[in-house]
């Protein structure tokens, strides 16, 4: 492997470079993947989903079963592999670099399906309830919390659009910003005070989570008075919803090298990026829906296009 050119090089075993490998390497080109943790990326840390086209359990199916058949179809298209994590990056020749912690690895292409890492709400006790009341996607998990009541924090357009969002699965549904005031856009700030189900609190932030097995008790103090109030889940319910929408933070590495926005890769609709056989797929570019669905059609999206570049240099 030392030395070797390969044809594609693909950074992340998410559902986009999974997707990405199976179909490079399903069209005879010579595939690298380079991965740091487990296959899956945020999906693997999933207990259910259950809104992927096609998956064989309707009911629902922990992350990690989903992924699983997605790596052995790579394996059987005879995707190499590697562990490392990579640091830096060199797209100015035409031979593209990657540098990690246990070498260099090189390729004619390359695929970033290195995803985007959602950020904590930064209260202690959070990741007791990820997945027992903590969610980090409305998309994802609205349904599970149908009825109940529902907190998210945030103050931004998107904190409030997926708040309207849970709104329509919530009891009601309660906006929690630790700024005096949010920075929403004046028709977003009309349709949330205009919606009966939705409360905002501002300069408040949460201190910490509890209850026995399912989030239950949301502790928050706030930011000005310094008054603590906790929140309590009734016993019919015995369960609330807590959606962080702090933000989310992609890698750094490509900051200076590619065209960015917001922190995410500026791709076109082929995940063409600024740089000729560089490019871009799933959550880490910039783009309307992050889920897996959809990371997996820019990942075939962005193979394909690797094999159409890699002709040009024939």
């Amino acid at each position: 492997m030392e030395n070797k050119i390969y044809d594609v090089m693909i950074l992340g075993a998410g559902p986009g470079g999974l997707a990405a490998g199976l179909y490079a390497g399903r069209a005879k080109l010579s595939v690298l993947i380079l991965e740091k943790g487990i296959d899956g990326g945020q999906i693997a840390l999933s207990h259910e989903i259950e809104n992927y086209p096609g998956q064989s359990k309707v009911e629902g199916m922990p992350g990690l079963e989903l992924i699983a058949p997605m790596s052995a179809q790579c394996r059987k298209f005879g995707c190499e592999r590697v562990s490392d994590t990579i640091s830096a990056c060199d797209f100015s020749g035409p031979v593209k670099k990657f540098i990690g912690s246990r070498g260099e690895y090189l390729a004619k292409s390359v695929i970033i399906c290195s995803g985007a890492m959602t950020r904590s709400i930064g209260c202690k006790n959070e990741a007791d309830y990820v997945g027992r009341g903590v969610s980090y996607c409305a998309v994802c998990d609205a349904n599970f919390f149908e009825g109940l009541e529902i907190f998210t924090v945030g103050g931004n357009e998107i904190a409030a659009e997926e708040t309207l969002y849970l709104a329509k699965y919530g009891r009601r549904v309660t906006m929690l910003h630790k700024g005096s005031a949010l920075s929403v856009t004046p028709a977003t700030r009309e349709l949330l005070e205009s919606n009966e189900k939705i409360r905002v609190l501002c300069d408040v932030e949460i201190e910490e989570l509890g209850g026995d097995m399912l989030l239950s008790e949301i502790s928050v103090r706030n930011v000005k008075t310094g008054e603590r109030t906790t929140f309590k889940a009734s016993e019919e319910d015995g369960l609330f919803g807590l959606f962080g929408f702090t933000g989310k933070k992609t890698t750094g590495m490509f900051e200076g090298v590619l065209e960015m926005q917001g922190g995410y890769i500026k791709t076109n609709e082929k995940m063409e990026t600024n740089i000729p056989g560089v490019f871009a797929a799933g959550d880490v570019r910039v783009t309307p829906l992050r889920q897996v669905v959809t990371a997996c059609a820019d990942g075939a999206v962005a193979a394909m296009q690797a094999g159409k570049y890699l002709n040009t240099l024939k």
